[in-house]
């Protein structure tokens, strides 16, 4: 890769697991990511997903770093709009705090839930409407130097843990740009104005005292196996998944009632989503891998390994390693 590698772990709870399974499976395959050169691994706030175990993300966090030793860990991201930056900077600090060198902090405005989720966690709907003040509030924070006068965070107070803005629109790329933040596109699920994104960005970037150059993160989705036909497989039973977890809500469907979706106008919605997916072969994700990055513009990709089970995520972690060229720690 003429790029570095870093994974989103969406700690999905597979069919027939526990919640307790999917945390395990996201210690173990931060565990061998580590062993394997990755960079990074985030995870992603979600909230009343019944497949998603990472809704409480600094919690995550810090189990994934006191069970591993280098491997850089952070959220990618935390939707601010759903909590006080001054309680994001006491989370993350204390994060640094343990763990130096080792925590970043990507920042969302989406709320990462539906309208009944927002307001059971007392979200106010408008709350998106002031990220760019939230962010400055919460670097300021970090960085030592506050905006509310006589409010410091502690710990967070110096620690200048680093921030990154996630987005998948203009909006983010021009936040990005103007405060000299990194930026990370989600590509992975949401690809549309992926190179418009990044070439504003790259266009507006004014250097910080965080970062002189612009830098992006790009997400693909990626299921590598020994085999083109079981990658292939891997790949239709995680789109049944999306089927549930966009459409299902209160009910489950059987995989007949998801394939007829998936073959309806509703489902080319899904594939839409997964446009930029590496999947087969590790020589066939190696390829595709570098055709991406070159496409997006990327600066470093961010891989979701969608495979259903752990096991399947963590042999798609290790080929794609493997033929990667990642060195191990």
């Amino acid at each position: 890769m003429t790029v570095p590698l870093s994974i989103l772990d969406l700690a999905t709870i597979g069919k027939g697991e526990t919640v307790r399974d999917s945390l395990e499976g996201s210690v173990a395959l931060a565990q061998r990511a580590e062993e394997l050169g990755y960079r990074r691994i985030w995870y992603a706030e979600h909230h009343n997903m019944s497949s998603i175990a990472s809704s409480a993300t600094s919690v995550l966090i810090a189990h994934v770093a006191a069970h591993t030793e280098i491997i850089r860990l952070g959220a990618g991201g935390i939707m601010l709009p759903n909590h006080a930056p001054l309680t994001i900077a006491e989370q993350f600090g204390t994060l640094e705090t343990l763990h130096p060198g080792r925590i970043d902090l990507g920042l969302g405005r989406a709320p990462g839930s539906d309208q009944n989720t927002m307001r059971a966690m007392r979200r106010d709907p408008m709350s998106a409407e002031s990220f760019p003040q939230d962010v400055q509030e919460l670097q300021g924070y970090l960085i030592g130097q506050t905006r509310i006068p006589g409010v410091e965070a502690t710990p967070g107070k110096g620690t200048n843990v680093p921030l990154y803005i996630l987005g998948s629109s203009l909006f983010g790329a021009k936040l990005a740009a103007a405060l000299g933040l990194p930026y990370s596109f989600a590509s992975h699920f949401a690809p549309n104005a992926l190179r418009d994104a990044v070439a504003a960005y790259r266009r507006e970037f004014q250097p910080s005292e965080q970062l002189a150059e612009p830098y992006v993160i790009a997400g693909v989705n990626v299921i590598a196996a020994d085999s083109n036909e079981d990658a292939q497989a891997q790949l239709h039973i995680t789109k049944r998944s999306r089927v549930s977890l966009l459409f299902g809500r209160d009910r489950t469907f059987t995989d007949e009632e998801a394939d007829m979706i998936l073959e309806s106008p509703q489902g080319q919605h899904i594939e839409q989503m997964v446009k930029y997916s590496a999947v087969g072969t590790p020589e066939a994700v190696k390829e595709y891998l570098d055709g991406f990055a070159k496409h997006a513009d990327a600066d470093e990709l961010i891989v979701a390994h969608q495979s259903p089970t752990t096991a399947q995520r963590l042999r798609s972690v290790e080929l794609t390693a493997e033929v990667s060229g990642l060195v191990a720690a």
